[in-house]
């Protein structure tokens, strides 16, 4: 069994909760190897949804990059940060959020909704299968000898909900269960 938690959720809670199971962080702070599920992980040649020749380190990098607000538009530079900090960019700074551009060189911009499905959900699928294929096989090993604990900063699993950013836990989990969510939202 696989479950998704909160980061900040004390590890001996889940230890009572969950007895002898496997505590794997996955944020961007988490330890290696698991570390490398982050979406801020730079894996490097991740190809940019809708933008043929673009390629980003991290998925976050493409997230980003793609965000389009009122006072600013794309930011391919995004794409080339390794660095794992410095991607995000915020309303704070830049006005408020209008969408994500559908590609480097798009004219549309998509909705929250429809950039998640078509830009964040393609390329981390990417990733995992391109990049996370033994990860993933010691992850299913480890199923099956015990509970595995996911921790995320973010636990919506939900792709219906738009009122919080989506779990990459739980992406991974669904992966591993044979649900990849692309046709759900």
């Amino acid at each position: 069994m696989i479950l998704v938690q909160n980061h900040r959720t004390s590890i001996e809670r889940i230890q009572q909760q969950y007895p002898n199971s496997a505590i794997l962080d996955v944020t961007s702070r988490g330890p290696q190897p698991w570390i490398r599920f982050s979406p801020f992980y730079p894996h490097g040649n991740i190809p940019v949804p809708f933008s043929p020749g673009h390629t980003s380190a991290s998925v976050e990098g493409i997230w980003q990059g793609l965000k389009v607000f009122g006072q600013a538009d794309v930011d391919p530079s995004r794409f080339r940060v390794t660095t794992m900090k410095n991607l995000k960019r915020s309303a704070r700074t830049y006005g408020k959020v209008l969408g994500h551009r559908q590609g480097v060189t798009g004219e549309r911009l998509l909705a929250y909704a429809e950039a998640r499905r078509t830009i964040y959900l393609p390329s981390y699928h990417w990733v995992l299968i391109h990049c996370l294929q033994d990860l993933l096989a010691d992850l299913r090993v480890l199923e099956q000898e015990r509970t595995v604990v996911l921790l995320d900063y973010e636990t919506n699993c939900d792709l219906a909900n738009l009122s919080h950013p989506l779990s990459h836990a739980g992406l991974i989990k669904r992966y591993l269960e044979g649900r990849w969510p692309q046709d759900e939202i």
